[in-house]
């Protein structure tokens, strides 16, 4: 009897029936498919940075460190063990009976027992199982995806941060300058109201714009050590570095098309998985059989006999009708959700080009003339001054006149690198087989 019901076990293991699919054969985007990974826990927030960082630095740091990207790769092995699970087969049931025993009469006791025990398993003919694998490999795909966004988007704001840093680096620089060259107009103000040149109040006013610039020397320390922190804090550390090294040169992409644009991509693997939803509601809506074997024996005899069997639900009632019109629905949705990412991309596409083609000509024209001039200005005010043939107030405004414009030049250069990483997002590829 034992060897008959184990025979009968290892038919039902089988899957009774063939199917396309196998558990560890899913077929899928030949990107991400493979053993599950596990993703690296993000370096603790302790983790010191090096003190002079530069932009190529900060980015492979922010690749190996940030939270964001162990968090977009842990959904990416979720979605690959997802996609495993839903290749598995039904498992078969056992079940064992007992009858006539314990009664009256002829059943008194155990003498007439008879035992059943079988196996059934469910065979799949509605394609339940290929459904699903085809909703776990669409949701892998879209998680890929989210991955690559997750890394172009970290791309972006490390170069927006970097700009920033930079640029509040430049600032302080410019501020320094400028308090120096206030300290020395006061000492030579001083001088020549000492020496009955000038009236007393150009040694106040003097004093008073030194003053201005001191205030500025310190506003622009805090500043930049505002800007570091923000840069450590996305590269994952609480550490800022003491100092960023460098410009941000961002490479420009050679064409930028909206339909290959990674959250286009995305919208449009949501679509493929809302098909996929669709496909597998219906299926769900579809009955399965159940075929069972056993061996049926009959003590008080010692005969032994097989017995078989075969179930069906009736699908008279549900036939998942509610989940099939929700899922279609979700399919309409999603392909609208399409269409406005793709109009959405195609104007934020535009409104990069532009506003990078405007920090182009501005920088242009300060570089071209604008610095130089006001630097000419302030050296022949400076001559002047010394001289005795102008007054400070002309020396003052000189000096403003120069800061202004290189405070102009700097914001220039960070919205010329900030427009440029943000064009460059847009253009972020999606390369399959690095996920």
């Amino acid at each position: 009897m034992y060897r008959i019901v184990a025979a009968a076990f290892a038919v039902a293991a089988t899957g009774w029936g063939t199917s396309p699919l196998s558990a560890q054969t899913v077929a899928g985007p030949p990107a991400t498919m493979g053993p599950v990974a596990q993703g690296a826990p993000p370096v603790s927030s302790t983790a010191k940075l090096p003190e002079r960082l530069s932009l190529a630095e900060a980015l492979a740091l922010a690749a190996a460190r940030s939270p964001r990207i162990v968090d977009a790769q842990s959904q990416v092995d979720a979605a690959r063990a997802r996609v495993r699970q839903a290749g598995f087969r039904v498992n078969p049931t056992l079940s064992v009976e007992a009858e006539n025993f314990l009664g009256s009469g002829a059943f008194e006791g155990f003498r007439s027992t008879e035992l059943t025990a079988s196996i059934n398993q469910q065979i799949d003919l509605a394609g339940h199982r290929k459904a699903r694998v085809s909703v776990a490999e669409a949701q892998l795909f879209a998680e890929t995806l989210r991955l690559a966004i997750a890394r172009a988007d970290l791309i972006q704001d490390v170069r927006q941060r970097f700009a920033r840093a930079v640029a509040a680096r430049e600032q302080l620089t410019v501020a320094r300058d400028n308090a120096d060259r206030s300290r020395e107009l006061a000492r030579i103000a001083g001088e020549l109201v000492d020496a009955g040149r000038e009236p007393p109040l150009r040694a106040l006013r003097a004093r008073a714009a030194l003053a201005r610039e001191r205030a500025a020397v310190e506003s622009a320390q805090a500043e930049e050590q505002a800007a570091r922190a923000a840069l450590g804090t996305l590269l994952g550390s609480k550490t800022p570095p003491a100092q960023v090294v460098g410009a941000v040169e961002v490479p420009m992409p050679a064409s930028i098309s909206a339909p290959e644009a990674l959250d286009v991509l995305l919208a449009r693997a949501e679509t493929a998985i809302a098909e996929a939803q669709v496909s597998n509601a219906r299926a769900e809506g579809r009955v399965d059989p159940s075929i069972g074997l056993g061996v049926k024996t009959v003590r008080e005899t010692g005969d032994v006999g097989l017995v078989a069997g075969i179930s069906l639900p009736l699908p008279v009632f549900d036939r998942n009708q509610g989940n099939i019109a929700a899922a279609g629905a979700e399919r309409v949705a999603a392909e609208a959700r399409l269409v406005d990412v793709e109009n959405r991309t195609r104007a934020e596409i535009d409104t990069a080009r532009a506003e990078l083609r405007a920090a182009d000509a501005r920088l242009t024209a300060l570089r071209d003339s604008g610095i130089g001039e006001a630097k000419e200005a302030l050296r022949l005010a400076d001559l002047s001054y010394r001289a005795g043939k102008s007054s400070l107030i002309e020396l003052l405004d000189a000096q403003r006149s120069l800061a202004l414009l290189q405070t102009d030049l700097i914001d220039a250069r960070r919205a010329r690198a900030e427009a440029a990483a943000a064009l460059a997002r847009l253009a972020a590829p999606f390369t399959q087989g690095t996920n």
